[in-house]
């Protein structure tokens, strides 16, 4: 199967005046459709790309940055791992933290599988390199954008391109990857869709600093004043985060504020934290969401287009992964006349997509502090039976390092 030679192209669209014909349309130039645009090429599916952002904004914008066992060996299977196997940081595992007592727990002992820290900047690069290799249509800063016929095997997607002009690409197949807020889950009609949703009562201050990690691992830690996790970004760039309260304003959080949050979230004897200078902050949102069906007609969905997680336990970027890993064979197959894998589709990712809102769930739940002593004894419980009991240590374990596909 042929991934990112240098001489390969991938089929490409037929132009017509005002548009484009191809076998898949898909909406979205984040990692899910560029992914997915790369396992459609593979398989010999030709595919168009339309991205409301500019290409320099959707290189530059910082989000996850943790990928389980999972996603890695998908992206070494499709030949998108060679800077992440140079540049990522393998982990064996992670600390759990509250005041006076920090536990690592070792995933590969547990269940013979680490993660790897590598941002979801990098990811995104290495997909757009990918893509401009085999001549792959992207179109960037489009408005408007709006698929049409969905229920019939001849849907389209509409647009007005950067210039104004209309544009318009006919397709086999739609592919909304366009996050929470675009609009092809809107497409679905309304008395078919359905959507879950949950509000946390915090977010996360997160911020990015130039500064070495000053821990080999991540730190998962409850305290009283909040939660507080240190991430890291490469050998020399810190990715820290502090709860604070929905809609915090940024601006009353100076350098020197975080810093000693962070200090006394962070502590624990004979350890310390080197700050350094913030060169990025932004406070985000705590929130679930999950909408079904995950296909409509000839509509499908992936991505946060179809959910969004806590960002506690690492699911987003990865549940994203594993929906395009599942949807590509199925609208391979779907073209050549196999419809089994495609209505199957919707329930096998909802599958999974609930057991990582499940563990999201818990592990936001455990870490995050609030007013009920009742809650925070519950929470200090659930933390010592995870680092006292193989059996909670390894289903942590389990479920931080990457789900099967399906799930299971």
């Amino acid at each position: 199967m042929p991934v990112t030679g240098s001489t390969w192209r991938e089929p490409a669209p037929v132009y017509f005046y005002g548009g484009m014909r191809t076998q898949v349309a898909i909406i979205g130039a984040g990692p899910a459709g560029l992914l997915l645009s790369h396992l459609l090429g593979a398989a010999g599916v030709e595919s168009v790309v339309l991205e409301t952002r500019s290409q320099e904004y959707v290189l530059a914008r910082i989000r996850a940055g943790i990928l389980e066992d999972t996603s890695v060996r998908l992206l070494e299977s499709v030949g998108l791992a060679d800077r992440l196997r140079r540049e990522s940081m393998p982990h064996r595992g992670i600390y759990l933290q509250w005041p006076g007592e920090r536990h690592h727990l070792d995933f590969v002992d547990l269940v013979g599988r680490g993660i790897h820290v590598y941002g979801q900047t990098d990811l995104t690069r290495d997909l757009v390199d990918a893509r401009e290799r085999a001549g792959q249509a992207l179109v960037y800063e489009v408005t408007g954008t709006a698929p049409h016929d969905i229920d019939t095997d001849r849907p389209s997607v509409t647009y007005v391109d950067r210039d104004g002009n209309p544009g318009r690409v006919e397709a086999d197949v739609v592919v909304g990857c366009d996050g929470s807020f675009g609009p092809s889950r809107q497409a679905i009609p309304e008395d078919r869709r359905r959507t879950w949703e949950r509000a946390y009562p915090y977010a996360w201050l997160g911020v990015l600093a130039d500064v070495a990690p000053s821990t080999d691992e991540l730190i998962y830690a409850r305290h009283p004043d909040g939660f507080a996790m240190h991430s890291m970004r490469s050998d020399t760039v810190s990715r820290l985060y502090l709860q604070v309260p929905p809609g915090e304003d940024i601006a009353a959080w100076s350098d020197d504020r975080i810093w000693t949050a962070l200090g006394t979230r962070l502590d624990v004897d004979g350890w310390t934290l080197t700050p350094g200078p913030i060169t990025e902050k932004s406070v985000l949102p705590m929130r679930a969401a999950v909408t079904g069906p995950m296909r409509h007609g000839r509509l499908f969905l992936a991505g946060d287009a179809a959910h969004i997680v806590p960002p506690t336990g690492a699911k987003g970027l990865n549940l994203a992964i594993a929906d395009v890993a599942v949807l590509a064979p199925a609208v391979t197959a779907l073209l050549r006349g196999d419809e089994r894998l495609a209505a199957e589709y919707a329930t096998t990712a909802a599958r999974r997509v609930w057991r990582c809102q499940h563990f999201s769930w818990w592990m936001t739940t455990m870490l995050h502090t609030g007013d009920d002593p009742f809650d925070e004894q519950v929470q200090l419980a659930q933390l010592r039976w995870v680092v006292e009991s193989e059996a909670g240590a390894r289903g942590l374990a389990e479920n931080y390092t990457g789900l099967t596909l399906d799930g299971a």
